[in-house]
């Protein structure tokens, strides 16, 4: 009987165990990101992004372009509609239990791109590209573009990745 409750003891222990290492990355927002990345040494992304398209992509669904669809296609109201927040808001796109402190009001965030931040914002992680790539750092391809940039979109154009992401090139100059 013993042996049988240490069984059943270091089951449980095992499972517990196997549970609380595995996570769901959370989103921290781009502000988070802010803190690090807009440093005139690291590249300013922060500010990049700031004034890009992605930052924006909330106010252009309240363009009279988007109304104008909107009200062709009996949405009441685009800067509301999941079908269109869900490329135009990283809030929108993810599961809401993941959400930790990441806005409504965003856009299309740092995370879009390079993954919920939760587990590789800290310095000591950042400092090695392996280690970020572990806690869930994700190096942008096309396929990660194409989540909403496809025929799906209403105003789709022709999706040249290799020019789009000069367009929105945030390097940082610290990282040789």
């Amino acid at each position: 009987m013993v042996i049988k409750n240490l069984i059943v003891l270091m089951c449980f222990v095992f499972l517990l165990g196997n549970v609380s290492v595995a996570q769901d990355y959370e989103y921290i927002g781009a502000v988070k990101c802010k803190m690090c990345h807009n440093k005139t040494s690291t590249g300013k992304q922060y500010n990049i992004w700031a004034n890009g398209p992605h930052a924006n992509a909330l106010t252009s669904l309240k363009s009279e372009k988007s109304k104008e669809y909107a009200k062709a296609n009996g949405i009441a109201d685009a800067a509301k509609e999941a079908s269109c927040l869900k490329c135009h808001s990283t809030y929108y796109s993810a599961s809401e239990d993941l959400m930790a402190t990441i806005t409504e009001k965003e856009g299309v965030s740092c995370e879009s791109c390079h993954g919920p931040g939760s587990a590789y914002k800290s310095m000591s992680v950042m400092k090695s590209h392996e280690k970020s790539l572990e806690k869930g750092l994700i190096l942008p391809t096309k396929d990660v573009c194409i989540t909403c940039h496809n025929e799906k979109n209403p105003f789709h154009k022709p999706f040249d990745y290799d020019a789009s992401v000069k367009k929105i090139a945030h390097p940082n100059p610290a990282v040789k």
